[in-house]
Formats: C-alpha cells, sequence, structure tokens
C-alpha cells in the first residue's frame, strides 16, 4: 500500500477525532505540547511530521496508533489521489 494513502486516512482520522471533541487545531496543539502548524501538517498528511508528533497527537486524542492489515483504498480514496 502506498505510504501517501496510508498519511491520508490518518489525517483524515486524527481531524475528525479532534472535531468530535469539539477542539480547535489551536486546543489540541497545546494538548499535545507540539506548534499548530504541526497539527496542520499532520491534517494534511504531510510525510514529514516524527511519528514522536503523532504520538503526541494522538496522546492528546485519548487514541492509539495500531497496526492492521493494509486494506484496498475506496473510489473515492483513489479519485482523491489524482485531484
Amino acid at each position: 500500500m502506498d505510504h501517501g494513502l496510508i498519511t491520508e486516512r490518518l489525517a483524515t482520522q486524527m481531524r475528525a477525532r479532534r472535531m468530535n471533541l469539539g477542539l480547535t487545531q489551536m486546543q489540541l496543539a497545546h494538548r499535545a505540547g507540539l506548534p499548530r502548524q504541526k497539527i496542520i501538517a499532520m491534517e494534511k498528511g504531510s510525510l514529514s511530521v516524527a511519528i514522536a508528533a503523532y504520538a503526541k497527537a494522538l496522546g492528546a486524542l485519548d487514541c492509539e496508533l495500531q497496526v492492521v492489515p493494509a486494506v484496498m483504498p475506496t473510489l473515492d480514496q483513489i479519485q482523491g489521489m489524482f485531484e
């Protein structure tokens, strides 16, 4: 599976969790001890964000990272790759 798709999925899930908790990017950044720009980069699926930063943000969202077997991307995800 393409690593870009993996980070895109993680970004989507993190953004959804943050919004479900009613947090702004700034509030999440404060909770995680990260700059807001790092949260923005994560939510954009940036490939340059360190795993330690993801761990801090996920912890602040009361979440953890779990490794699961890859599944085929949905049609929407494939179309999004070409936009």
